[in-house]
Protein backbone atom coordinates (compact mmCIF):
# COMPACT_ATOMS: atom_id res chain seq x y z
CA UNK A 1 0.00 0.00 0.00
CA UNK A 2 2.86 2.46 0.84
CA UNK A 3 3.95 1.95 -2.51
CA UNK A 4 1.30 2.40 -3.84
CA UNK A 5 0.33 5.77 -2.30
CA UNK A 6 3.87 7.19 -3.34
CA UNK A 7 3.46 6.02 -7.11
CA UNK A 8 0.29 8.01 -6.89
CA UNK A 9 1.64 11.02 -5.29
CA UNK A 10 4.64 11.16 -7.64
CA UNK A 11 1.68 11.03 -10.43
CA UNK A 12 -0.35 13.93 -9.36
CA UNK A 13 2.75 16.11 -9.03
CA UNK A 14 4.14 15.23 -12.18
CA UNK A 15 0.69 15.81 -13.29
CA UNK A 16 0.76 19.10 -11.46
CA UNK A 17 3.92 20.40 -12.55
CA UNK A 18 3.06 19.65 -15.73
CA UNK A 19 0.21 21.69 -16.30
CA UNK A 20 1.96 24.51 -14.38
CA UNK A 21 4.28 24.84 -17.15
CA UNK A 22 1.80 24.34 -19.62
CA UNK A 23 0.44 27.84 -18.11
CA UNK A 24 0.57 30.32 -20.92
CA UNK A 25 2.84 33.43 -19.49
CA UNK A 26 1.16 36.95 -18.96
CA UNK A 27 1.59 38.72 -22.22
CA UNK A 28 2.02 42.86 -20.91
CA UNK A 29 -0.14 45.14 -23.07
CA UNK A 30 1.13 48.99 -23.43
CA UNK A 31 -1.34 51.88 -25.26
CA UNK A 32 0.01 54.13 -27.63
CA UNK A 33 -2.27 57.60 -27.59
CA UNK A 34 -1.96 60.37 -29.80
CA UNK A 35 -4.33 63.39 -30.22
CA UNK A 36 -2.93 63.25 -33.86
CA UNK A 37 -3.79 61.34 -36.91
CA UNK A 38 -1.97 58.00 -37.90
CA UNK A 39 -0.27 58.75 -41.06
CA UNK A 40 1.11 62.63 -39.19
CA UNK A 41 2.69 60.57 -35.90
CA UNK A 42 3.85 57.80 -38.35
CA UNK A 43 7.25 58.50 -37.94
CA UNK A 44 7.26 58.99 -34.24
CA UNK A 45 5.47 55.43 -33.56
CA UNK A 46 8.62 53.82 -35.72
CA UNK A 47 10.91 55.45 -33.52
CA UNK A 48 9.03 54.37 -30.54
CA UNK A 49 8.72 50.87 -31.92
CA UNK A 50 12.36 50.74 -32.59
CA UNK A 51 13.02 52.10 -28.80
CA UNK A 52 10.75 48.56 -27.78
CA UNK A 53 12.66 46.04 -30.53
CA UNK A 54 16.23 47.29 -28.78
CA UNK A 55 14.97 46.51 -25.60
CA UNK A 56 13.91 42.85 -26.52
CA UNK A 57 10.20 43.54 -26.69
CA UNK A 58 8.88 42.24 -30.32
CA UNK A 59 4.98 43.13 -31.34
CA UNK A 60 2.47 40.30 -30.90
CA UNK A 61 5.11 38.03 -29.72
CA UNK A 62 6.08 39.29 -25.81
CA UNK A 63 4.17 42.62 -25.81
CA UNK A 64 0.30 43.65 -27.15
CA UNK A 65 0.15 47.38 -28.24
CA UNK A 66 -2.90 49.05 -28.48
CA UNK A 67 -2.89 52.01 -31.15
CA UNK A 68 -5.11 54.87 -30.45
CA UNK A 69 -5.63 58.15 -33.07
CA UNK A 70 -7.67 61.15 -31.95
CA UNK A 71 -7.70 62.01 -35.58
CA UNK A 72 -6.72 65.55 -34.60
CA UNK A 73 -9.89 65.86 -32.45
CA UNK A 74 -9.06 66.38 -29.12
CA UNK A 75 -12.48 65.63 -28.10
CA UNK A 76 -12.29 61.91 -28.69
CA UNK A 77 -9.59 61.65 -26.24
CA UNK A 78 -11.36 61.03 -23.00
CA UNK A 79 -13.21 58.34 -24.79
CA UNK A 80 -10.44 56.40 -26.01
CA UNK A 81 -8.25 57.05 -22.61
CA UNK A 82 -11.33 55.68 -20.67
CA UNK A 83 -11.69 52.44 -23.28
CA UNK A 84 -7.51 51.89 -22.87
CA UNK A 85 -8.73 51.93 -18.90
CA UNK A 86 -11.33 49.74 -19.39
CA UNK A 87 -8.78 47.44 -21.38
CA UNK A 88 -6.47 46.97 -18.21
CA UNK A 89 -3.66 48.29 -20.20
CA UNK A 90 -0.11 47.93 -18.29
CA UNK A 91 1.25 51.33 -19.20
CA UNK A 92 -0.40 54.05 -21.32
CA UNK A 93 2.17 56.14 -23.65
CA UNK A 94 0.79 59.12 -24.73
CA UNK A 95 1.97 61.47 -27.63
CA UNK A 96 1.81 65.00 -26.38
CA UNK A 97 -0.14 67.04 -23.35
CA UNK A 98 -3.51 66.24 -24.77
CA UNK A 99 -3.23 62.69 -24.73
CA UNK A 100 -1.47 63.10 -21.21
CA UNK A 101 -4.24 65.07 -20.06
CA UNK A 102 -6.86 62.59 -20.66
CA UNK A 103 -5.10 59.60 -19.93
CA UNK A 104 -4.46 61.78 -16.17
CA UNK A 105 -8.36 62.05 -15.85
CA UNK A 106 -9.07 58.40 -16.85
CA UNK A 107 -6.59 57.41 -14.15
CA UNK A 108 -4.92 57.51 -11.16
CA UNK A 109 -3.34 54.10 -11.20
CA UNK A 110 -1.95 53.21 -14.39
CA UNK A 111 0.99 54.62 -15.22
CA UNK A 112 1.44 56.67 -18.08
CA UNK A 113 4.72 57.49 -20.09
CA UNK A 114 5.24 60.62 -21.58
CA UNK A 115 6.65 60.36 -24.65
CA UNK A 116 6.96 63.98 -24.92
CA UNK A 117 5.91 67.19 -23.18
CA UNK A 118 6.91 71.13 -23.41
CA UNK A 119 6.08 71.20 -19.82
CA UNK A 120 4.77 68.52 -17.68
CA UNK A 121 5.53 71.08 -14.71
CA UNK A 122 3.59 73.87 -15.67
CA UNK A 123 0.57 71.50 -17.26
CA UNK A 124 0.44 70.13 -13.81
CA UNK A 125 1.27 66.38 -14.83
CA UNK A 126 4.13 65.93 -12.37
CA UNK A 127 5.45 67.28 -8.77
CA UNK A 128 9.12 67.79 -10.19
CA UNK A 129 11.22 66.57 -13.07
CA UNK A 130 13.06 64.81 -10.08
CA UNK A 131 10.27 62.85 -8.60
CA UNK A 132 7.20 63.09 -10.77
CA UNK A 133 5.22 61.58 -8.27
CA UNK A 134 1.62 60.24 -8.91
CA UNK A 135 1.34 57.47 -12.36
CA UNK A 136 2.85 59.81 -14.25
CA UNK A 137 6.40 59.92 -16.00
CA UNK A 138 8.46 60.70 -18.94
CA UNK A 139 10.39 62.93 -21.23
CA UNK A 140 10.20 66.71 -21.27
CA UNK A 141 10.98 69.04 -24.56
CA UNK A 142 11.35 72.24 -22.87
CA UNK A 143 15.09 73.34 -22.59
CA UNK A 144 16.07 76.87 -20.60
CA UNK A 145 17.55 79.50 -23.70
CA UNK A 146 15.75 77.30 -26.31
CA UNK A 147 13.85 80.27 -27.44
CA UNK A 148 16.90 82.67 -26.93
CA UNK A 149 18.83 80.10 -29.81
CA UNK A 150 15.89 80.01 -32.14
CA UNK A 151 16.31 84.07 -31.97
CA UNK A 152 19.82 83.91 -33.11
CA UNK A 153 19.00 82.02 -35.80
CA UNK A 154 16.30 83.81 -37.32
CA UNK A 155 19.03 87.10 -36.87
CA UNK A 156 21.56 85.00 -38.45
CA UNK A 157 18.82 84.74 -41.91
CA UNK A 158 17.71 88.23 -40.88
CA UNK A 159 20.90 90.63 -39.42
CA UNK A 160 18.68 93.33 -39.03
CA UNK A 161 16.56 91.90 -37.76
CA UNK A 162 14.29 94.00 -35.20
CA UNK A 163 10.60 93.50 -35.03
CA UNK A 164 9.85 89.43 -33.94
CA UNK A 165 5.86 88.61 -33.79
CA UNK A 166 5.24 85.19 -31.25
CA UNK A 167 2.09 82.97 -32.43
CA UNK A 168 0.90 81.28 -29.75
CA UNK A 169 -1.86 80.49 -27.28
CA UNK A 170 -1.77 82.58 -24.23
CA UNK A 171 -3.58 79.76 -22.00
CA UNK A 172 -0.95 77.47 -22.96
CA UNK A 173 1.67 77.40 -19.95
CA UNK A 174 5.13 76.40 -21.99
CA UNK A 175 3.71 79.32 -24.99
CA UNK A 176 3.66 81.49 -21.90
CA UNK A 177 7.20 80.65 -20.64
CA UNK A 178 8.58 80.23 -24.03
CA UNK A 179 7.21 83.91 -25.20
CA UNK A 180 8.60 85.19 -21.54
CA UNK A 181 11.73 83.34 -22.78
CA UNK A 182 11.83 85.19 -26.05
CA UNK A 183 11.27 88.34 -25.22
CA UNK A 184 14.07 88.49 -21.78
CA UNK A 185 16.58 87.48 -24.83
CA UNK A 186 15.12 90.07 -27.26
CA UNK A 187 15.47 93.10 -24.85
CA UNK A 188 19.34 93.30 -24.69
CA UNK A 189 20.03 92.79 -28.85
CA UNK A 190 17.26 95.32 -29.10
CA UNK A 191 14.57 93.35 -31.42
CA UNK A 192 10.97 94.12 -30.35
CA UNK A 193 8.43 90.74 -29.46
CA UNK A 194 5.03 91.18 -30.18
CA UNK A 195 2.82 88.01 -29.15
CA UNK A 196 -0.06 87.12 -30.71
CA UNK A 197 -2.12 85.35 -29.24
CA UNK A 198 -4.69 82.74 -31.24
CA UNK A 199 -7.02 81.34 -28.89
CA UNK A 200 -8.64 78.91 -31.77
CA UNK A 201 -8.39 78.08 -35.59
CA UNK A 202 -10.60 81.41 -36.53
CA UNK A 203 -7.91 83.46 -35.29
CA UNK A 204 -5.05 82.27 -37.32
CA UNK A 205 -5.43 84.28 -40.01
CA UNK A 206 -6.35 87.21 -38.26
CA UNK A 207 -3.03 86.90 -36.21
CA UNK A 208 -1.15 87.14 -39.08
CA UNK A 209 -2.93 90.36 -40.28
CA UNK A 210 -2.00 91.80 -36.73
CA UNK A 211 1.62 90.63 -37.16
CA UNK A 212 2.04 91.89 -40.83
CA UNK A 213 0.09 95.68 -39.34
CA UNK A 214 2.41 95.48 -36.49
CA UNK A 215 6.21 95.49 -38.86
CA UNK A 216 6.75 92.50 -37.78
CA UNK A 217 9.79 90.78 -40.06
CA UNK A 218 9.84 87.58 -38.61
CA UNK A 219 8.22 85.02 -37.50
CA UNK A 220 8.00 82.75 -34.21
CA UNK A 221 5.58 79.76 -34.21
CA UNK A 222 4.80 78.21 -31.17
CA UNK A 223 3.93 74.01 -30.55
CA UNK A 224 0.17 73.85 -29.19
CA UNK A 225 -3.11 71.92 -30.23
CA UNK A 226 -4.67 74.56 -32.16
CA UNK A 227 -1.35 76.04 -33.90
CA UNK A 228 0.28 72.27 -35.01
CA UNK A 229 -3.85 71.00 -35.95
CA UNK A 230 -3.58 73.46 -38.83
CA UNK A 231 -0.32 73.79 -39.34
CA UNK A 232 -0.72 73.64 -43.16
CA UNK A 233 -3.06 77.07 -43.00
CA UNK A 234 -0.48 78.26 -40.70
CA UNK A 235 3.23 77.58 -43.11
CA UNK A 236 0.76 78.73 -46.21
CA UNK A 237 -0.26 82.22 -44.18
CA UNK A 238 3.51 82.46 -43.23
CA UNK A 239 4.59 81.95 -47.19
CA UNK A 240 2.11 84.16 -48.54
CA UNK A 241 3.17 87.07 -45.19
CA UNK A 242 6.72 86.53 -46.53
CA UNK A 243 7.64 85.85 -43.14
CA UNK A 244 10.39 83.96 -42.16
CA UNK A 245 9.24 81.90 -39.77
CA UNK A 246 10.68 79.53 -36.56
CA UNK A 247 8.80 76.81 -35.37
CA UNK A 248 8.05 74.72 -32.19
CA UNK A 249 7.44 71.55 -33.61
CA UNK A 250 9.40 69.62 -36.63
CA UNK A 251 5.73 68.39 -37.78
CA UNK A 252 5.23 71.91 -39.37
CA UNK A 253 7.96 71.84 -41.44
CA UNK A 254 6.82 68.93 -43.42
CA UNK A 255 3.57 71.15 -44.12
CA UNK A 256 5.69 73.91 -45.75
CA UNK A 257 7.35 75.62 -42.59
CA UNK A 258 11.14 77.30 -43.08
CA UNK A 259 12.61 76.40 -40.01
CA UNK A 260 12.97 74.40 -36.76
CA UNK A 261 15.48 73.97 -34.15
CA UNK A 262 14.71 72.28 -30.70
CA UNK A 263 14.73 68.94 -29.54
CA UNK A 264 14.56 65.78 -31.37
CA UNK A 265 11.61 64.41 -30.88
CA UNK A 266 11.57 61.08 -32.62
CA UNK A 267 14.39 60.49 -30.69
CA UNK A 268 12.71 61.69 -27.50
CA UNK A 269 10.01 58.38 -28.40
CA UNK A 270 12.60 55.67 -28.98
CA UNK A 271 13.40 56.69 -25.80
CA UNK A 272 10.05 56.39 -23.87
CA UNK A 273 10.48 53.04 -24.57
CA UNK A 274 12.93 52.93 -21.67
CA UNK A 275 10.37 54.16 -19.52
CA UNK A 276 8.31 51.60 -20.84
CA UNK A 277 10.46 48.38 -19.92
CA UNK A 278 11.36 49.62 -16.38
CA UNK A 279 7.66 50.24 -15.68
CA UNK A 280 6.62 46.44 -16.95
CA UNK A 281 10.06 44.96 -14.99
CA UNK A 282 8.53 46.77 -11.66
CA UNK A 283 9.36 50.38 -11.35
CA UNK A 284 7.11 52.92 -10.37
CA UNK A 285 6.22 56.38 -11.97
CA UNK A 286 6.61 58.17 -9.42
CA UNK A 287 10.20 57.36 -8.46
CA UNK A 288 11.69 57.71 -12.17
CA UNK A 289 12.81 61.46 -12.80
CA UNK A 290 11.39 63.41 -15.99
CA UNK A 291 14.21 63.34 -18.51
CA UNK A 292 15.22 66.39 -20.62
CA UNK A 293 16.31 66.19 -23.89
CA UNK A 294 20.41 66.13 -25.30
CA UNK A 295 20.05 65.52 -28.78
CA UNK A 296 18.37 69.15 -30.75
CA UNK A 297 18.19 69.28 -34.54
CA UNK A 298 18.21 72.04 -37.33
CA UNK A 299 15.66 71.65 -39.69
CA UNK A 300 16.20 73.94 -42.94
CA UNK A 301 13.14 74.33 -45.70
CA UNK A 302 14.47 75.12 -49.34
CA UNK A 303 11.69 75.70 -50.97
CA UNK A 304 10.22 77.70 -48.61
CA UNK A 305 12.79 79.89 -48.43
CA UNK A 306 12.82 80.20 -52.46
CA UNK A 307 9.03 81.38 -52.25
CA UNK A 308 9.69 83.87 -49.57
CA UNK A 309 12.54 85.27 -51.34
CA UNK A 310 15.29 84.40 -48.72
CA UNK A 311 18.74 83.07 -49.07
CA UNK A 312 20.07 80.77 -46.35
CA UNK A 313 23.38 82.00 -45.82
CA UNK A 314 25.42 78.77 -45.87
CA UNK A 315 27.32 78.83 -42.28
CA UNK A 316 23.45 78.11 -41.10
CA UNK A 317 22.93 75.38 -43.74
CA UNK A 318 26.00 73.75 -42.95
CA UNK A 319 24.66 73.30 -39.30
CA UNK A 320 21.41 71.60 -40.59
CA UNK A 321 20.54 68.34 -39.47
CA UNK A 322 18.14 68.00 -42.19
CA UNK A 323 17.36 69.82 -45.53
CA UNK A 324 14.09 69.48 -47.15
CA UNK A 325 14.77 71.18 -50.98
Amino acid sequence: MKKLFWLLTAILLASFHRAEAQQPTQVPSIAYLSSGQGFVSSERRQAFRQGLRELGYVEEKNLIVEYRYAEGNSERLAALAAELVRLKIDVIVTSGPPGTRAAKKATTTVPIVMAHDPDPLGSGFIASLARPGGNITGLSSLVAQLGGKRLELLRELIPKLSRVAVLGTSTNPSNVQMATEIEVAARPIGIRIQFVDVQDSKEIEGGFRAATKAHAEALFVLGNPVLNAHRTEVADLAVKSRLPAVYGQPDLMAAGGLMFYGASITEMFRRAAIYVDKILKGAKPADLPVEQPTKFELIINLKTAKQIGLIIPPNVLARADKVIR
